[in-house]
């Protein structure tokens, strides 16, 4: 099923470079993806609501700190012998009678636990921001390697659409010189092959650049891709000086700058605090509280006279009754842990064991980085080197090339020689697009770990 999914997307990408191909086409440039990137992509959006969670747990953190307010009301019926709540009665009856109160309370001291748990949202919603930092760091870093991707392939299209040009040149010449009996007609033959596995070549590097656009286009949540194009415009050079810093260097520029180390510091600060939180259950709590509550009777009421003889009468107003019968209640109240099931030890050492995971995850991530600029500084001067290399074997290339070249036109080479002469200069122009993109993409790594953005993020 998947590969079905990825063959029809490439069928509706083809579709759609062939309905828009006469059409006027949008040209990105690298800043152009990774900002449109930063804006749409969908996992930037969902850590951006991750800061926003954290937000909103910091309100819940900071309404610990305000006391709690309650009202409640209720209305009943009580059908049968019964006492009158308002008059003390006993009777056979049904009676109604209605109640309000309201309740409050405030944690007075909590064995700071209020406070830790403020402190500890404040660092959560630093660590998502970090968090969020590092996504859009990643997409930017992966919008750049399928832009050059986007780019080699485009110059490796390029390269064999005009080696295809030139071999249907040459088998026209040589079509003219086989009927005029210069070359034998198995050179013919070896020509045609030679344009079929060109044909060939064009289509493969035709699927790979397409493939590479969806790929690009899918990191920037386009939805209309039919038309998406990239500017060619990048060049093999180093544009900030980066391989003149030393190693060292680098890596004392990522330790201040680096988002995975300032993240794994956060979450070491907020592990401490969690240990705070589970000690402070070990503390006595104090609360106050506050009620108010008031009732009224909808039955008939049994009342003295002046000569002291019970008569029978309705109830009083039911404002009235509600003013009598109001009253009020308030105190503090305190708790003090004695023996709980070993559960707050636990909870205490179980947080112990997740800050020190933390302080080694901080070690770790100290550790990853300075191999990571090591390994990427390493990775950048090799890739030059390499492509230096590459540079020097295409121009000797093309040299024996046309060397090959006049040696054929004079009748002095064959033409399969001459067409492994030619193989082998596409194969050295092939490797010298390959070794570019590869070193433009490292020295990118590189500038990324020096604190250099491919653009600047901005804050949220």
């Amino acid at each position: 099923m998947k590969i079905n999914k990825i063959n029809s997307l490439v069928f509706a990408m083809l579709f759609g470079f062939g309905l828009s191909g006469q059409a006027q086409t949008k040209q990105w440039t690298l800043e152009e993806c990774v900002r449109y990137a930063l804006d749409n992509n969908i996992t930037i959006k969902v850590s951006e609501l991750d800061v926003q969670n954290a937000e909103i747990n910091k309100k819940d953190a900071f309404g610990r700190y305000l006391p709690s307010v309650n009202g409640n009301a209720s209305h009943s019926w009580n059908i049968g012998l019964n006492q009158d709540v308002t008059t003390g009665v006993l009777r056979n009856q049904t009676t109604q009678y209605s109640s309000v109160g309201l309740n409050a309370g405030v944690d007075i001291y909590r064995g700071l636990q209020n406070q830790n748990t403020y402190r500890r949202t404040k660092l959560a919603i630093i660590a998502s921001q970090y968090q969020l930092l590092k996504m859009q760091e990643d997409i930017s870093l992966n919008v750049a390697n399928a832009f050059l991707q986007i780019l080699g392939y485009k110059e490796d299209l390029k390269i064999k659409t005009e080696q295809l040009a030139i071999d249907e040149k040459r088998l026209k010449r040589s079509e003219e010189m086989v009927n005029a009996g210069t070359i034998p007609r198995g050179d013919l033959y070896d020509l045609k092959a030679t344009i079929a596995t060109d044909k060939q070549n064009i289509a493969v590097s035709e699927n790979n650049l397409l493939i590479s656009k969806l790929s690009l286009a899918q990191l920037l949540q386009l939805k209309e891709f039919a038309d998406f194009d990239v500017v060619d415009d990048t060049n093999a050079k180093d544009e900030n000086n980066i391989m003149a810093q030393s190693p060292t260097d680098i890596y004392n520029k990522a330790k201040e700058t680096r988002t995975e180390l300032k993240l794994a510091q956060t979450n070491l600060e907020i592990a401490e605090k969690n240990v705070a939180i589970a000690k402070g259950a070990f503390q006595p709590t104090l609360t106050g509280f506050y009620g108010f509550n008031t009732r009224a009777s909808y039955s008939d009421q049994v009342k003295l006279d002046a000569n002291n003889q019970p008569y029978t009468t309705g109830p009083d107003p039911i404002f009235q009754q509600f003013s009598d019968n109001k009253g009020h209640n308030f105190g503090f109240q305190l708790n003090v842990p004695v023996f709980n099931g070993f559960s707050v030890r636990n909870n205490v050492e179980r947080n112990k064991v997740s800050l020190e995971k933390s302080k080694i995850d901080l070690e770790q991530k100290s550790l990853d980085l300075q191999r990571n600029v090591y390994t990427a500084f390493t990775n950048a001067k090799g890739a030059l080197n390499t492509y230096e290399a590459a540079t020097v074997t295409l121009e000797a290339r093309q040299q024996a090339y046309n060397y090959a070249k006049e040696k054929y036109d004079v009748g002095l080479m064959n033409s399969f020689d001459f067409t492994q002469a030619q193989t082998l200069l596409t194969n050295a122009q092939s490797e010298v697009i390959r070794t570019k993109y590869d070193y433009i993409f490292k020295i990118k790594i590189l500038e990324f770990y020096f604190g250099i953005p491919i653009v600047p993020i901005p804050a949220k």
